[in-house]
């Protein structure tokens, strides 16, 4: 199935479940792969305040601010998917972060 097929599917099981976490989430990461920056920004931006628990979007907006050259904001929300992620005791999540800050910090 072609990108394109993929971000109309998963826009027309929005249609039913708009705040469907993943399918947001997954919209967001088609949108990263077809490098429309500004449409998975606003998703990944308004999970991570609508639904702060759900982790993997911290990892992923932290790439996406640091493709836009925006290192304050990829930092900062690091710091916070980090503290999220050691807060649920997801360890493995908290390392892969951990590795994000350390690499965007090397620069």
């Amino acid at each position: 199935m072609s990108r394109s097929k993929r971000i109309e599917t998963i826009k027309r099981l929005l249609i039913n479940e708009p705040q469907d976490t993943f399918l947001l989430y997954a919209l967001a990461t088609e949108y990263i792969a077809e490098n429309d920056d500004k449409k998975a920004q606003e998703i990944l931006e308004s999970l991570v305040n609508s639904n702060p628990d759900y982790i993997a979007s911290y990892y992923h907006l932290g790439k996406l601010y640091q493709r836009m050259d925006l290192k304050d904001s990829a930092l900062a929300i690091y710091e916070k998917g980090l503290e999220e992620s050691k807060k649920q005791k997801n360890f493995k999540n908290a390392s892969e972060i951990q590795h994000a800050i350390d690499e965007l910090l090397e620069y």
